[in-house]
């Protein structure tokens, strides 16, 4: 259910494939949630404004189908992509956005940073900015929901050079601070926060399919 792609992974490639999955599957396809760190990209969800990328250098920019506006992906970020069968779970997507954010502040939790929590009328998931202030984004959230199911996911900052978020406005809002679990001072590497993020994930997804089969009749 759980597996990691190579690293660094081509943002293009894996979306690709998630489409590829999503679009073959079956009612008995297993769902699978894909783990990996990505070259460095902005991604600028299907109706996300252009503007809002302001200074992107070098780093291409990728528009893409999932919900949201514009975010970045590099190395030390850990991608979750999460591709569930909503309706195994007779689930909604207010739910599942609710799920993926609950699995993040768990593994932050486990792994050393206090406090994370959500944001109202904002997904993701923040910290008390360890500089002092507003709350900081450490994890942003992205999905797509195709015939009731769901790709795209989380991701989840750890370690890495937070500079390429200057040149965007992150998921759309002028002077978000962004942050890592390194700067909270949770130090691991991406891969252990991987499994972690992982594990909590399956652990919410399986939690969230055997309540619905106790709801049924019979």
């Amino acid at each position: 259910m759980i597996k990691w792609l190579a690293r660094p992974a081509d943002y293009l490639s894996v979306w690709q494939d998630m489409q590829a999955y999503t679009n073959l599957r079956g009612a008995d396809t297993p769902d699978e949630i894909w783990l990996c760190e990505h070259a460095p990209v902005y991604t600028l969800g299907q109706a996300g404004l252009p503007q809002h990328v302001l200074n992107p250098g070098n780093i291409p920019v990728v528009r893409c189908d999932r919900g949201g506006q514009v975010t970045y992906h590099g190395p030390g970020q850990v991608m979750a992509y999460a591709l569930f069968d909503l309706r195994r779970a007779d689930m909604y997507v207010k739910e599942y956005v609710t799920l993926l954010e609950g699995a993040v502040i768990d593994t932050l939790a486990q792994l050393g940073v206090a406090h994370a929590c959500r944001k109202p009328g904002a997904p993701g998931v923040y910290v008390p900015d360890p500089e002092g202030g507003e709350l900081a984004k450490i994890a942003a959230l992205g999905i797509k929901i195709r015939n009731g199911r769901a790709y795209h996911g989380v991701s989840l900052n750890v370690s890495m050079d937070l500079a390429p978020f200057l040149g965007i406005n992150p998921c759309g809002y002028q002077g978000l601070r962004t942050v890592d679990m390194a700067s909270c001072g949770a130090r691991c590497e991406p891969t252990e926060a991987g499994d972690a993020l992982g594990r909590n994930l399956a652990l919410a997804w399986g939690r969230a399919r055997e309540r619905h089969e106790n709801l049924q009749p019979g």
